[in-house]
């Protein structure tokens, strides 16, 4: 019996992690992408390691990012940048960082018990250390301490904050939490050379999708590479299009509800800035001139903001609705334009300016001497079904031989996959002891040479600062 034939349309954060998941299989799987490089949709930077950004949703959703997270940290080490984050509340909102102690202790306990099940869980350091409080005092004893080039403890990692933050406009206690970075360059670099070595797996770049139909049990796909066209069968079809999701579902006229959010965040460089940073949360209600203010480092001064206004990261029109008609919402030509086309100068400058302008009232040494550094990072994220405030996995199918992996968060990725391979299993495709297991061999082909240096080369290659390849910190 000849192999089963699998496609996976889309090589975003799900679609490589599909590839890399069922290269172990004994199946044939291609990977077709119409960029020329992996890893390239919406920007993100952040493992959601229990969702503490997100006041607006459920523990039960926090509790499925905490797991999600620890599995994408041991399944995609080479991409984390380990470094903390702090959670501020400003004086302006009217928030409490007192209302996220309830949640922090329920994750904590959580992630006591996953190291209890299984200790390869400890990746977030001890349980007892996940989350730690610091009243206005502990921040005044620390603003005459050098800051450290290599912090090892929480204390270290807040010298910058207690030195060069506002702390008259924020709450206590401050929460320093261990959520820590995410490398997409990275990730795009590592996943890049996996599937490359994998026998099975055929990634096809620069390849775009035609048309697909649907015969009995099985689906042709018609692609093509520049002028050069071809058709091929497959068994199965995992649709990870991103945003463009909709429009695959439209191929084969199945119906799905869902939203397209066009976001952006913002690259600049801080001059003279040499020391290293958490990553900080000022928290703030969305959508409004307040809105949450997000500060991520980078290594050599770079830092990417997110500023949760329509002046900043959100845009006016940028939330769209699939009509009745299409599972495919329709963004603005405007938004298409900076996707495929590139950004307005005067719109980099602005947008920028008014990101760096939001930090001002909290870092404002920062916000002196922040310049510009490069075009945005920036995508269209897909949000199946109807709320916007979705954080967690979503994966749903059509039939016995269709999945569509709609992640929200990068780290949902995995848990996605694990549905697939059970729908596999079922249909007598992959042997049944497959299912749930994660194979990190793939991790010691790696070399951190090979990652780094494809990494710059992908930055520098889509007009980012080769320095946003790195991490601030590699071990903890």
């Amino acid at each position: 019996m000849s192999r089963a034939k699998i496609a996976i349309v889309g090589g975003g954060v799900a679609g490589v992690t599909a590839a890399l998941t069922l290269k172990n299989f004994d199946l044939d799987v291609t990977l077709f992408e119409k960029q020329s490089s992996l890893v390239g949709g919406p920007p993100f930077c952040h493992l959601h390691a229990g969702g503490n950004l997100y006041k607006e949703i459920s523990d039960a959703q926090c509790i499925q990012l905490l797991k999600e997270s620890i599995d994408f940290l041991r399944f995609y080490p080479f991409a984390v940048d380990f470094r903390p984050t702090v959670i501020a509340v400003p004086v302006r909102d009217s928030g409490d960082p007192k209302d996220l102690l309830n949640r922090l202790e329920t994750l904590k306990n959580k992630y006591k018990k996953l190291i209890e099940k299984d200790p390869n869980n400890k990746v977030l350091g001890e349980p007892q250390n996940y989350y730690k409080l610091y009243e206005r005092i502990d921040l005044e004893a620390l603003k005459n301490k050098e800051p450290i080039n290599n912090p090892k403890s929480l204390e270290e990692w807040l010298i910058p904050i207690a030195k060069y933050v506002n702390l008259e406009n924020i709450k206590y206690p401050l929460i320093i939490v261990q959520e820590y970075g995410l490398n997409l360059f990275r990730l795009a670099a590592g996943a890049t050379l996996a599937l490359q070595k994998a026998k099975n797996v055929d990634l096809k770049l620069s390849c775009e999708i035609v048309n697909i139909t649907q015969e009995k049990e099985q689906f042709v796909l018609s692609y093509k590479f520049g002028e050069k066209r071809e058709t091929k069968k497959f068994d199965y079809l995992i649709n990870a299009a991103g945003f463009n999701s909709g429009i695959i579902d439209d191929m084969l006229g199945f119906k799905r509800e869902r939203l397209i959010e066009f976001k952006a965040a913002y690259v600049t460089k801080w001059e003279d800035c040499n020391i290293k940073w958490p990553e900080i949360i000022f928290h703030g209600k969305r959508g409004t001139p307040q809105g949450m203010a997000q500060f991520t480092p980078y290594p050599d001064g770079y830092f990417q903001l997110h500023g949760m206004t329509k002046e900043i990261t959100l845009f006016d029109d940028g939330l769209v609705k699939n009509p009745a008609y299409s599972s495919h919402p329709r963004l603005n030509q405007k938004f298409l334009d900076k996707i495929y086309k590139g950004w307005e100068k005067d719109d980099i400058e602005i947008r920028t300016k008014n990101a760096i302008k939001h930090l001002s009232s909290f870092i404002p040494e920062f916000a002196k001497n922040a310049v510009v550094a490069s075009k945005p990072l920036f995508g269209a994220q897909q949000i199946p079904g109807n709320d916007p405030d979705l954080r967690a996995a979503e994966i749903s199918f059509e039939g016995d031989r269709y999945a569509r992996c709609e992640i929200v968060k990068v780290s949902s990725a995995l848990s996605m996959t694990d549905e697939i391979v059970k729908k596999l299993i079922e249909l007598k495709l992959v042997d049944s002891s497959y299912y749930g297991k994660r194979d990190y061999n793939y991790l010691k082909d790696l070399t951190e040479k090979k990652i780094s240096i494809l990494a710059k080369e992908i930055a520098k290659k889509r007009g980012y600062p080769v320095s946003m390849a790195n991490r601030v910190l590699y071990k903890i």
